[in-house]
């Protein structure tokens, strides 16, 4: 029960995290969003949904009224507490089965992944520059993302940013990305998601090279690399063309 409260949290603090703290609109976005989620991975009923969304626009709504009376250790540990009391009141509402199926999945993961893997894509957490596996990797190949492999970034478009961090230009497919406003560390900067497993990538800045400008700056917890000699052999034969050109 503890894995799975501290799952549903780290999730409420992400998405939070995401939107703007600043408006009962931004509040009842981010309470929409957390139920939706809900709805789907834990498939609840009408009634479920129905009780889940009061209580999640009740916290969100709270949220934003300590995030604008306190700061800094104050405020997150508030935060917390308020989030708590949520889970408390979700074991009313949902069943012991999803409760277990929601458990089982975030157990499944953590042995697929390794611990800085699980802290960087699940936990929104960053690994060391320089210190990790792709910063400073030339061999031609894609990088896909460590959960679900799909297709992110190529390697013809990789450059020395001199970050620590792998970094692109561009994706590979744009529409296997999402950017999300992220507020957690001071100022504001655009989180990279994986559409598909939703893992956190890393971020992206408008600091970067010709053409686009761009600079995708990744963690390499959140990536495999393949080789384009094994772009065929692992299914991803039809980006061998990005190679051709």
């Amino acid at each position: 029960m503890k894995i799975v409260q501290g799952s549903l949290i780290l999730l409420f603090i992400f998405i939070s995290s995401t939107l703007s703290a600043k408006s009962f609109t931004a509040a009842e976005k981010r309470a929409d969003l957390i139920t939706d989620w809900m709805e789907k991975k834990l498939e609840l009923n009408s009634e479920q949904i129905s009780k889940v969304k009061i209580l999640n626009l009740e916290c969100e709504k709270e949220i934003e009224r300590l995030t604008s009376e306190k700061d800094g250790f104050l405020c997150m540990q508030a935060v917390r507490d308020s989030l708590l009391q949520k889970e408390n009141n979700f074991k009313e509402i949902l069943t012991t089965q999803q409760l277990t199926s929601y458990n089982k999945n975030k157990c499944e993961l953590k042995e697929k992944l390794t611990p800085l893997q699980y802290e960087v894509t699940q936990n929104d957490g960053t690994e060391p520059a320089f210190q990790n596996e792709y910063w400073n990797n030339t061999i031609p190949g894609i990088y896909v993302d460590i959960v679900s492999g799909e297709p992110l970034f190529s390697s013809t478009d990789k450059y020395k940013s001199g970050t620590g961090w792998p970094s692109f230009t561009q994706p590979i497919v744009p529409q296997n990305i999402v950017e999300k406003e992220d507020r957690r560390l001071f100022g504001v900067r655009t989180e990279v998601r994986s559409r598909e497993a939703d893992s956190h990538l890393g971020h992206v800045f408008k600091d970067g090279p010709a053409p686009t400008g761009l600079r995708y700056c990744m963690n390499s917890a959140a990536l495999r690399f393949v080789s384009v000699e094994n772009l065929e052999n692992e299914g991803y034969g039809e980006l061998k063309y990005i190679f051709e050109k």
